[in-house]
């Protein structure tokens, strides 16, 4: 089975970290994970709030679980609010339904791990976590 390795997670993390310098946009956090939720690898920007790692990690956290990135997360809470809250229950208020949070794919299109990115707006997170995702050499699903 393919997983992001440490090596990879930090790729992406210092290549979403400098997207997000490229963009001028706040201080960013971010979380990859393994295929299973556990964390590989986090970094916080210094002037990042400290509660972003929670979010971060809800976001990667719930696009893993549910097999589906926070884009199509947050179209499920638009359509189906009493699913989303109901998955949210069940994972313990873990899931943050925003885009930020992707699906990242192997070569062959396995499901490997997710990221989290959060400390600008959701789409400028998304942004950074695909940018992230790329410069690893792994496809990813906003």
């Amino acid at each position: 089975m393919s997983a992001i390795s440490l090596r990879k997670a930090k790729t992406i993390i210092r290549s979403a970290l400098s997207k997000g310098k490229e963009l001028g946009l706040k201080p960013l956090s971010v979380v990859a994970v393994d295929a299973g939720g556990h964390v590989i690898a986090f970094e916080r920007e210094d002037g990042a709030a400290p509660g972003r790692f929670a979010i971060a990690h809800g976001k990667a956290y719930g696009s893993v679980m549910l097999g589906m990135a926070g884009t199509a997360q947050m179209a499920r809470a638009d359509q189906q609010a009493y699913f989303m809250e109901s998955v949210n229950g069940l994972f313990g208020g873990k899931v943050i339904p925003v885009p930020g949070g992707v699906l990242v794919r192997d070569k062959k299109g396995i499901v490997i791990g997710a990221v989290g990115v959060t400390g600008d707006s959701s789409d400028n997170d998304l942004i950074a976590a695909l940018a992230g995702i790329e410069a690893a050499g792994l496809v990813g699903e906003g």
